[in-house]
């Protein structure tokens, strides 16, 4: 009996520790630049053939790097970040955070701004001039949209810091 109770212990104590909620990958962008994600159900999507060679063209890949854009692909729940791997935690929290909805079809794109919202959101075959154009009309509030200075730990909002105050040296 108390064997079996230490077995379900650890399993619990186990499932908890692969349940810690693991950081968005967009949030290592916000403030340096904008995610451009395709969300697609299947590598064979036609959307995302469609896409990936448009994307493969070295002049749009200029426009990219002009624009600040990072590339994230998610097919099923395997994700690349400018054709690097993600791990299968961090693709899920990243999918966790776009809340595509259902994806039967077509593939969902998404444009993400410097500041962290959602700029864009269509479904099917997005045109890149479109994308580009959108990007470009822009505020300049968002086009120079700094990275946080402080990050707050998952699940509680930054303090915003307040001046500190001149203290006197200590006289000995």
């Amino acid at each position: 009996m108390f064997i079996r109770l230490l077995i379900l212990a650890s399993l619990l104590v186990t499932s908890i520790a692969q349940a810690i909620e693991v950081p968005s990958p967009l949030e290592q962008d916000r403030g340096k630049s904008r995610p451009l994600i395709i969300v697609a159900r299947t590598p064979a999507d036609s959307t995302l053939a469609t896409l990936k060679t448009a994307l493969d063209d070295p002049a749009i890949q200029q426009r990219f790097k002009d624009r600040n854009i990072v590339l994230y692909r998610i097919i099923g729940i395997s994700g690349q970040r400018d054709g690097k791997d993600l791990e299968t935690q961090s693709t899920m929290s990243l999918i966790r955070g776009l809340k595509p909805g259902m994806i039967i079809d077509d593939a969902k794109v998404f444009l993400i701004g410097k500041d962290g919202e959602r700029k864009f959101e269509g479904k099917g075959v997005v045109d890149i001039e479109k994308l580009t154009a959108l990007i470009d009309a822009l505020p300049p509030s968002e086009k120079q949209a700094q990275a946080p200075a402080e990050t707050a730990t998952p699940g509680t909002p930054a303090k915003p810091v307040k001046p500190g105050k001149t203290v006197k040296a200590l006289e000995d």
